[in-house]
């Protein structure tokens, strides 16, 4: 419980954290969000790290923010995309080879002579990345947890790893540079610094608007 209450408290009051890191940690604050960024994109264990949050922030600071004591934190912009952008796509790339390599192994394992997960739902899962792999990959990126695993399951799915690629760059290049300057342009208004929590979770739900849209039509498809 007291992980979980650390855990929140980080994630709602980003902003206040992230001055204390900035200031105290100095250039190797570059460093931590870079590994922030790739293990939550990279490990499919580790899906409830701060994304867009911590990118909306990030972009924020890039602007310069001063605390209450009249500390100004600040990030360069230029070094923040490139990094978090190399960061992104590289930990959408492992993921999609830890699937690959790992995933699809386990899924192949034969307990009591039946194979764990029979190999028609595998190549059901090939077919579907085939054909909706690259809309999947770019959305998947805009929408928290789903964006851990999105990449894990193509690579189950042994989607074609150069189509794979070529969207990871193009969902990652999106993901990063419209949520950092969001937080470039905006972060630093009042009302965003006065009500950063509230921000925070309406960042979440328009995130996962792209999904559930995804879902209605589905279903609508499926009725027709």
């Amino acid at each position: 419980m007291e992980f979980l209450h650390q855990f929140l408290d980080f994630f709602l009051h980003l902003d206040e954290h992230l001055h204390v890191m900035i200031t105290n940690y100095g250039n190797w604050i570059y460093a931590i969000l870079f590994l922030i960024i790739f293990v939550e994109t990279g490990l499919v264990i580790m899906p409830f790290l701060p994304g867009d949050s911590l990118l909306f922030a990030a972009g924020a600071f890039c602007a310069g923010i001063t605390n209450e004591a009249g500390e100004t934190a600040s990030l360069n912009l230029g070094l923040i995309l490139i990094l978090l952008l190399i960061a992104a796509i590289a930990g959408d790339a492992l993921n999609y080879l830890i699937g690959k390599r790992l995933g699809l192994k386990i899924l192949k394992w034969n307990i009591r002579g039946k194979q764990l997960v029979k190999q028609k739902y595998i190549d059901q899962t090939h077919e579907f990345f085939e054909k909706h792999g690259p809309k999947t990959i770019i959305i998947a990126r805009f929408v928290p947890i789903v964006r851990t695993f999105a990449p894990f399951v193509a690579g189950i799915g042994e989607m074609t790893y150069g189509k794979f690629l070529r969207f990871n760059f193009i969902g990652g290049f999106l993901w990063i540079l419209s949520l950092t300057l969001l937080g470039y342009f905006f972060g630093n208004m009042d009302f965003v610094r006065k009500n950063f929590e509230v921000v925070i979770f309406g960042i979440i739900g328009i995130s996962l608007l792209p999904m559930i849209f995804e879902i209605i039509k589905a279903k609508r498809t499926a009725k027709k």
